[in-house]
Order: C-alpha cells, then sequence, then structure tokens
C-alpha cells in the first residue's frame, strides 16, 4: 500500500499529527507562526520541513517546499486554523475578526491544493458563529442572513461544496476515542468523490454498545508520581481554599461562610461556575485543559496535592509520549499542549480516511451520542438552520 502523505497546517505541539502517524499517515510539511511553536516540532521531528506564517506562501510556495511535483496529488491536507475568534469562551467574534481571515486563507489553499481528503478542526463555538458579528446594543428587531447564528459555518460549507467537495462534521467528544478528557472539537471532514461517515468511537462513557469505558485521571497518571513535575503555582489567597477541598470538589464544596469570599464579585455571575476553584476526580476524565490551569473559571488542580496540573500531567492527558520535547516557558508549554488536539482524536481522523481510501468497512455505530450537546452533526444542524430560516422569513411575512 501506497503510504498516505499529509501536509499540516497550524500545526501547534503536533498532537494531530501524532495520532495521524498512529494512524499509518506521514506527515511530509509542517506550517506554524509561533516560533516557540516551530522549535517545539523540530526538537521532536529535526528532518521535518516546518514553514512560518501560512499567509507568506502561495499553494505554489508549499508545493516547492513540500518537494511535490506541480501536478502532483495531494494525499491529505489537516489544519485547525485559531480558533479564538470562533471559542464559545470567547469575544465571539466573526471570520472577518483578524484570526478568521487566516481561516480564509486555509479555505484557499484547500481549494488551490485540491488535496484528495482535507481536515478542519476548531472548537465548538464555529457551529454557531455569525458570519458577522454585531453587538447586541446595535441590534435590529431582524438580523440579515450574514448576522444570523451558524453564518460563519454556512459561508465554510458553501465555499467547500463551490470546491467540488462533500463535506460531513460532527461535534466529537475525545473521551469517546480514548482520551482522559472532555474535550468537544468539531472535526469536518471533505472528499470530492464521497460523503464520509462519522468517527468510530471506540470508548463510551459507562460501556455502552459494547465499547470500553472512558478512560480516567486516574489512568493518565499512572507512574507519574515519583516523577518531578513542573507547574505555576495557585496564590496563597486561593491556595487557602483548595487546602479545604477534596478531589473532584469546587467551591461550592466549601462551608457556605466562605463561598463568597472564595469567589469575591464572581459569586454572582450567572452559569455553574463549575470550573472555579476546581480538584479533578481521580475516577473521570479530566475536564477540557486550557492554556492556563490556574486561570479562576477553569481552574485545573490536582485531585489530592495543592498545585495546579503539571506539565507532565497536561501531556499525558492530551496523550502525548513522556519523552515529547516542549520549547519556551512554562507558561508557553502549558498553552502548547492545552491547544492542541487529543492524539487519540487524531488516530481515529487518520483510520476513518485510511479505511475510506481503501475502501475497507467503516463501523458505524446508530445512535451514538458523539457529545453532550445538540443538533451538532452536519444533518442536524443544517436541519436547525433550516428551520430557523424559515421560521425568520414567516415572523418578518416572507
Amino acid at each position: 500500500m501506497k503510504r498516505i502523505k499529509a501536509l499540516s497546517f497550524f500545526t501547534g505541539a503536533m498532537g494531530l499529527d501524532i495520532g495521524l502517524k498512529k494512524a499509518g499517515i506521514e506527515i511530509v510539511l509542517a506550517c506554524e507562526s509561533e516560533k516557540f511553536i516551530r522549535e517545539t516540532i523540530k526538537l521532536n521531528n529535526p528532518k521535518l520541513k516546518v514553514l512560518k506564517d501560512i499567509n507568506l506562501y502561495s499553494a505554489i510556495d508549499i508545493r516547492k517546499e513540500a518537494g511535490l511535483k506541480t501536478n502532483e496529488k495531494i494525499d491529505l491536507i489537516v489544519g485547525g486554523p485559531p480558533c479564538q475568534a470562533f471559542s464559545t469562551a470567547g469575544k465571539r467574534l466573526s471570520i472577518n475578526e483578524n484570526r478568521g481571515v487566516v481561516f480564509i486563507k486555509y479555505l484557499e489553499l484547500i481549494r488551490e491544493l485540491n488535496p484528495t481528503y482535507f481536515v478542519i478542526e476548531n472548537v465548538r463555538g464555529l457551529l454557531s458563529v455569525p458570519l458577522k458579528h454585531v453587538p447586541h446594543s446595535d441590534r435590529k428587531s431582524k438580523l440579515k442572513t450574514v448576522e444570523e447564528k451558524g453564518g460563519t459555518l454556512q459561508y465554510i460549507l458553501n465555499y467547500l461544496k463551490k470546491c467540488g467537495y462533500k463535506v460531513s462534521f460532527n461535534l466529537y467528544n475525545s473521551a469517546n476515542f480514548g482520551t482522559p478528557q472532555i474535550r468537544e472539537r468539531v472535526v469536518i471532514i471533505g472528499n470530492k468523490k464521497d460523503k464520509l461517515p462519522y468517527l468510530s468511537p471506540t470508548h463510551s462513557e459507562h460501556g455502552e454498545f459494547g465499547l470500553k469505558k472512558w478512560n480516567t485521571f486516574r489512568s493518565a497518571a499512572k507512574g507519574l508520581h515519583n516523577i518531578k513535575h513542573d507547574f505555576v503555582k495557585f496564590p496563597e489567597s486561593r491556595l487557602k481554599y483548595f487546602r479545604k477541598l477534596k478531589e473532584g470538589q469546587n467551591w461550592k464544596n466549601l462551608p457556605k461562610a466562605l463561598q463568597k469570599e472564595a469567589l469575591g464579585n464572581s459569586y454572582y455571575a450567572g452559569g455553574g461556575k463549575t470550573g472555579f476553584l476546581r480538584r479533578l476526580g481521580w475516577n473521570k476524565p479530566s475536564p477540557t485543559l486550557v492554556t492556563d490551569p490556574t486561570m479562576p473559571a477553569t481552574d485545573l488542580a490536582h485531585p489530592e496535592k495543592n498545585r495546579p496540573l503539571s506539565i507532565q500531567e497536561y501531556m499525558r492527558i492530551q496523550e502525548f509520549p513522556d519523552n515529547w520535547k516542549l520549547s519556551g516557558s512554562i507558561r508557553n508549554q502549558y498553552k502548547q499542549i492545552g491547544n492542541a488536539v487529543p492524539v487519540s482524536l487524531g488516530k481515529a481522523i487518520g483510520k476513518l480516511i485510511i479505511n475510506h481510501m481503501l475502501r475497507k468497512k467503516i463501523k458505524v455505530i446508530n445512535n451514538f451520542k458523539y457529545s453532550r450537546y445538540l443538533n451538532t452533526s452536519d444533518l442536524d444542524w443544517q436541519n436547525s438552520i433550516n428551520k430557523k430560516v424559515a421560521s425568520n422569513q414567516k415572523s418578518f411575512g416572507f
């Protein structure tokens, strides 16, 4: 069998790429704008060609740098364009925000390089972000089409359809593929001949469908108790509360008299606030890793020790090899691992593409719940968008 080759963009610390390699796909080129992350890539793959900012290169340049001939067919392009513009935890900006423009560059490269398959990975917010963001104070009674939720994804899908691709996507919880972490990401896969099925899960929460049960933080941390851990520290002003909490607990388990004191003004904010003063549980998957385990609203504290998760624990949760080298300061290292695609999710993506290319039977589990949310598969999402458009037209007499 011919080895499948891939070009990797917005490569990051290479979680997706490690997973693809485990599935049997060779990465022949990486592209990463941040210097310290490029250093990480080179530390672990000294012979790999690594490009800088994607905006610096044309499709012709990329072919040349990857050692490809002008008309040589490209098997696969993968990438997770910067997600901050779409993150549900951020400012909910649109594709017109600067980092969204980089997304358009990636779409243009898909069109110009014309790979057999492409992969786009992104955050859940991509499902609902509008094409044009309008502040609440400036909104009128009827939103324009570009201002409606889901407008950005609809733009992306229309663009890819015009390029001749058939596209499938879903919101996948990485825990369903063996990652010891609840981490949900949108994965879009395209091919010009077929619309690919959804990824094949290997795990389920309680072993449903005859699959293995979710992996836990305990399994991830196995063997790490006797090694040196690298971590940032919680300030003493917050440690005094962590000392009162047991594994799996958060601020809600503090004595009532301390809860307001511990959260300050955040106590009066809406939402469940479950990330404040949060200790992981040994027998559950980790919550979603973030770029800093000491951010108050998304604390990631060790189940028992009075410290945040360490770099070594971050790497285990994201399934990086223990000998994976990281460049930059400890803050930069948290950022690299916290932004990565879990290795098992990358492997599942790679296996689906290889099985499709080889025309092997792909395991499909009907009625499998891929994430915690509704209307996240391509079919359900499109139906919900169509219903909303029809409802708006009816409301305004169209």
